[in-house]
């Protein structure tokens, strides 16, 4: 198992509420419940660590084409 690494998290008191009962009905841990979260948040933004893609990331918006025969306004 890799190696894990503690951080400090500061976080809105009613957020961290909700996240605990959630933790607590999905039967995970705090922590577990918030690295869940990250890493469906990670693997739906194509970003997931190790090849845990879903979906692809999102491509840039592509500028509309430019019209060639389109009339000079001047």
């Amino acid at each position: 198992m890799p190696e894990r690494r503690a951080f400090l998290l500061r976080i809105d008191p009613e957020v961290l509420e909700a996240l605990q009962r959630w933790a607590s009905d999905d039967l995970r841990s705090l922590n577990g419940q918030i690295e869940f979260l990250l890493r469906r948040a990670l693997q739906r933004e194509g970003r997931a660590p190790g090849g845990e893609q879903g979906r692809p990331a999102r491509a840039r918006a592509k500028e509309p084409p430019k019209e060639a025969n389109k009339p000079d306004a001047g």
